[in-house]
């Protein structure tokens, strides 16, 4: 089964539903390939490391507002084994990590990498608009130093990927993560590991049935 997560790499609730799903995944005995998807929240969001406290603050009424929610947020990924700090997080235009993802997507980093981005932002306070950054996640998850510089400083992806992101949303996807099952069911959210398990054998079933149909 196909499974392609489209999310954006700064969106907490991306980085909960990934974690709910491998937890998932976990309980489920067929075989799955997972696929990221980029998507950008806010593709306007500026370069160029500030805290991201600062940056939340206007959108939900003021950085004590904003300190609450996330708190909240913390709250909620710790239950799903994430350390989240948005205290030390830095906000950052997320298109070039996309690159990397979509860099990464056919060799066997793939995975690392994705995880890697995401504790990076919220865990680590580093900023993934970094070229210099980006290159030291790839590189730790096993990625050549000297391919991954080249292709950063490339344009290379870049048509690829907004294409990507184009498609998701003429596919109606607005939110994230969505996750999308055999290219036909579409789950929005990030749901409980218990769910999302339900839907993996939902899908296998119908799958099957159409199979022998």
């Amino acid at each position: 089964m196909d499974i392609d997560i489209y999310a954006d790499v700064v969106c907490p609730w991306c980085y909960i539903g990934k974690r709910r799903l491998e937890q998932a995944l976990a309980g489920f005995d067929g075989e799955v390939t997972v696929r990221y998807r980029p998507f950008q929240l806010d593709p306007g969001t500026p370069r160029g490391p500030r805290p991201l406290l600062d940056w939340l603050g206007p959108k939900f009424g003021g950085v004590e507002r904003a300190r609450a929610v996330t708190a909240r947020t913390t709250h909620i990924a710790a239950g799903s084994g994430i350390e989240m700090h948005f205290e030390d997080a830095l906000i950052a235009n997320s298109f070039d990590a996309h690159r990397l993802i979509w860099f990464a997507r056919d060799t066997d980093a793939a995975s690392a990498v994705v995880e890697a981005v995401y504790a990076a932002h919220f865990t680590e306070g580093r900023d993934i608009g970094s070229v210099s950054v980006l290159t030291d996640i790839a590189v730790g998850a096993g990625l050549d130093e000297a391919a991954v510089r080249e292709f950063l400083d490339s344009d290379t992806g870049v048509a690829e990927v907004r294409a990507e992101i184009e498609g998701a949303y003429a596919m109606g996807i607005h939110s994230v993560p969505t996750f999308v099952f055999a290219d036909k069911y579409a789950v929005s959210g990030a749901q409980e590991p218990g769910t999302m398990l339900d839907v993996i054998r939902e899908v296998q079933r119908r799958e099957a049935d159409a199979a022998t149909a």
